[in-house]
């Protein structure tokens, strides 16, 4: 097996053997560390002894003995130690017939918890569910793996602090907690797809993992539309990443992308994908958002873009889930059908914003806007101010470029 291949296998594996160890002892945190040990110590000895003929009872049965060497290293009371052994006398095979669907499932809500602030949640996520490393997490978020081996701990000790229990919530709060796990899957895709900070637009890891596991999601639960709609949409968005940069890492704008180079079979996939589940029922605001992607993703130009289509998209959005970015992106929609001055007073209640309201992309979307109409000057202030306040560096050289390429039209009129 190629390392390629051993990678996707024990990251597929990673939440059903910590589901199994969570089940049958509790205590998270500990499960947690020994499934990893497992997992490090698969990467070492499978390639050189082979894959075992269960690799997911390998697995569990190197997790569960580590935890047990845990607890006896601490020596821990020996009650507790007796009946911890006790449990793992069992075969790991006896686990094998046990769907691995509901334990999934529920590891994914647990790492969800809303006890846990949002980057807890989704660093909980990346290593528990997504069977990433440390030092993997800490490579994409661009922050010292010892910040995040902190900020997984106190995720865990949270986690432990509530008293979560290895269940599934009960039905009032389930819709709840599944839409707190889309929105986690939904921001690591984000953050891998247009990087927050640093010299990188993106960090194509995070996306992909975020594919993987809300594609992960969706066989869990394939007659949920906003799953499926959140699966479109980040497959619509990604088929675009190979020409969201030059050659030199450069920003490439929507309007200047080559579209020849958007992934035919990501479109293909997402357009049938959205399409599939629009019909069935309650429309949600993933379901619209991969809608808006798919009317973008399906134009050949810019030009030949069903603008009115997509601003009806995002009135039907601004109605079931209204937010400053859904304003905003509306007002582009609005410049596009109706003109700049419409798109300008469309942006108006977002000056009042407060968590908006000083964002780098309400001033490119305005400095945007008034390029469109003619105002060169106040465009390259306002895109100058903008790359002033962005944290990612291709984004602050293409607003600073475009900054200059707007001023040199200014100076370039006729007097």
């Amino acid at each position: 097996m190629d390392e390629a291949s051993l990678g996707k296998l024990l990251r597929e594996l990673a939440p059903q053997v910590l589901g199994v160890l969570v089940r049958r002892y509790g205590q998270f945190d500990a499960c947690e560390d020994a499934t990893q040990e497992a997992l490090l110590q698969a990467v070492t000895q499978w390639p050189v002894d082979g894959t075992p003929a269960s690799p997911r009872g390998w697995l569990i049965t190197v997790a569960s003995r580590r935890l047990i060497d845990e607890v006896r290293s601490e020596q821990a009371r020996r009650r507790r130690e007796l009946d911890l052994a006790a449990r793992a006398v069992q075969p790991a095979a006896a686990d094998e017939g046990v769907p691995d669907t509901d334990d999934s499932l529920i590891l994914l809500f647990m790492c969800c918890h809303p006890a846990l602030p949002g980057p807890s949640q989704i660093a909980l996520t990346l290593r528990a569910v997504g069977g990433l490393t440390t030092a993997q997490i800490a490579a994409a978020f661009l922050v010292p793996e010892a910040t995040m081996a902190q900020r997984i701990s106190r995720a865990k000790q949270a986690i432990k602090e509530v008293g979560a229990r290895f269940v599934m919530p009960p039905p009032a709060e389930r819709d709840a907690r599944l839409r707190m796990v889309l929105h986690v899957l939904y921001l690591i895709f984000n953050e891998g797809y247009a990087a927050s900070a640093g010299p990188d637009l993106t960090a194509p890891r995070l996306s992909a993992e975020a594919i993987r596991l809300t594609r992960w999601l969706h066989r869990l639960l394939p007659a949920d539309g906003e799953v499926a709609g959140l699966l479109a949409l980040m497959l619509l968005t990604d088929a675009r990443r190979a020409a969201r940069a030059a050659a030199d890492g450069r920003l490439v704008p929507l309007d200047e992308q080559d579209r020849a180079a958007w992934d035919r079979d990501l479109i293909a996939e997402g357009v049938a994908l959205i399409s599939e589940t629009l019909p069935k029922g309650h429309v949600g605001p993933y379901q619209v958002q991969a809608a808006i992607a798919a009317v973008h993703d399906e134009a050949p130009t810019m030009d030949a873009t069903d603008w009115p289509q997509v601003l009806g998209l995002y009135d039907l959005l601004d109605r079931i889930a209204p937010s400053p970015l859904v304003t905003l992106n509306r007002a582009v929609a609005v410049a596009m059908v109706a003109g700049p001055a419409a798109g300008l007073e469309a942006l108006g209640p977002l000056d009042t914003d407060r968590r908006l309201a000083t964002h780098h992309r309400l001033l490119a979307t305005r400095a945007h806007l008034l390029e469109m109409s003619g105002d060169h000057i106040a465009a390259a202030a306002g895109y100058r101010e903008a790359a002033r306040r962005a944290t990612s560096l291709p984004e602050r050289r293409y607003l600073t470029e475009r900054a200059m390429r707007v001023a040199g039209k200014e100076s370039s009129r006729p007097v």
